[in-house]
Parts: structure tokens; sequence; C-alpha cells
């Protein structure tokens, strides 16, 4: 029962996911011209092996996914990431999460 609300492991990825799209992406970058698409797809395929690995590793509960999502958004929020950004990254994140878990 207890471990159904056990989020140390989502709240470790969480964190390492952020990081490694700050480095990645950093805020700043979003907003300038130079930011190319092959940029991004780099970063989109490599955060997806990672969630993709972590999903089906852990396979997180409803509360878990919902713990991963608000975490990150939270995270992204205060690294000052534009709200539209926010927004579509985290609904990407777990829809991703959720459907690699089923899986």
């Amino acid at each position: 029962m207890f471990g159904w609300f056990s989020t140390a492991e989502v709240d470790r990825f969480a964190d390492s996911l952020v990081a490694d799209m700050m480095k990645r992406v950093p805020p700043t970058s979003l907003s300038e011209a130079r930011t190319s698409p092959k940029r991004f797809g780099r970063m989109t395929e490599v955060l997806s092996d990672q969630v993709r690995s972590f999903a089906r590793a852990h396979r997180p509960n409803f509360y878990q996914r919902a713990r991963l999502g608000n975490r990150v958004k939270w995270a992204l929020k205060e690294a000052y990431y534009p709200e539209a950004f926010v927004d579509a990254f985290t609904t990407e994140l777990i829809t991703l999460v959720t459907i690699a878990a089923k899986g």
C-alpha cells in the first residue's frame, strides 16, 4: 500500500530530466531565431528514450505520473521556460510515460 505513494525514484528522474533539458536547450535559446529544428529533434529523441526507459522499468502509477508532471512543470517554470513550451512539454511527457508504462 505505501509503495503506491513512493515518489523517490520519480523525483530523481524528474530532476535529471529537467537538468538534461536545461543543458540541451537552455530557456534563453528558445527565444533566439538560431535555434534549429535539428536541435529540437535530437533533444526530443534523447529525452523520449529516457522517458520510455524509465516508464518501462518503474511502471509509475497514476499518483507517480502526476507527481512527475507537476515536478517537471514547476522546475521548467522556475527556470523561465515559456509558458506554452512548459505546458506542451509536460503534456507530452505524461502522455509518453502513460503509454510506455502500459505497453
